[in-house]
């Protein structure tokens, strides 16, 4: 007698967006022009932040996705059904971001890959939760300016595993896929990122006698807004 797998709602969930999105582009390898209309109004506004957080500049996250869904569309066929589509996009959309950003800065700031050979030989750490709750404080404007801010301070590397990982709250796996990367580097840069932003965030943050920050770790999942 086999072993009864239960999946947890959140994998249902996924499963569920998975095969609806594989119908999708089945549908538009068919010629059906409105299946792929409808993928780019499920995932336009996640790719526009996604691309946001890479240039921090609108009009170049917006001709990002713009670029990205054009060459998603031509290229349908390389597709393999055995990714989750929204991780081809959001790898797609990723390239386009940097090509905008590889425009302003230096070939030490662009590079995703550079001074992070030795991921694998770093232990990640787990970062514990800070207080205040960041979800309830990246409700007001003024905390979200601030992480804008200092999330601008990271190197892209670091600060597209944060954005994917903490923000857009891709798993571990799906953010590896989207990046090219395995497990063991998206955790490393993950803790990079996290100690580097706790630093930044820290000076914002006072204790009531001013003297240690309140906010003590970083472990961050809100959505842009």
């Amino acid at each position: 007698m086999g072993t009864l797998s239960v999946q947890s709602p959140a994998q249902c969930e996924d499963a569920f967006e998975a095969d609806d999105d594989l119908t999708l582009v089945h549908a538009t390898k068919r010629g059906d022009a409105s299946a792929f209309d409808k993928l780019v109004n499920k995932y336009d506004r996640k790719l526009l932040r996604i691309a946001q957080g890479v240039t921090h500049n609108r009009e170049e996250a917006e001709d990002a996705v713009q670029e990205a869904f054009f060459k998603a569309y031509q290229r349908l066929d390389q597709f393999r059904e055995n990714a989750k589509f929204s991780t081809w996009l959001i790898r797609i959309v990723l390239n386009e971001a940097l090509l905008k950003l590889r425009k302003r800065r230096t070939a030490r700031e662009e590079s995703l890959d550079r001074d992070f050979q030795s991921d694998t030989g770093i232990r990640p750490m787990d970062v514990a939760d800070w207080s205040p709750n960041p979800q309830e404080l990246y409700s007001a404007a003024e905390f979200r300016e601030i992480l804008m801010k200092c999330l601008l301070g990271l190197q892209p590397a670091l600060r597209i595993v944060f954005i994917l990982r903490d923000i857009e709250e891709l798993s571990i796996v799906e953010t590896g896929a989207a990046l090219g990367l395995s497990a063991v580097a998206v955790k490393a840069r993950l803790f990079r990122a996290r100690l580097q932003l706790r630093e930044k965030l820290s000076g914002y943050f006072k204790t009531r006698d001013g003297e240690r920050p309140a906010v003590a770790v970083l472990s961050v999942s809100p959505c842009y807004r």
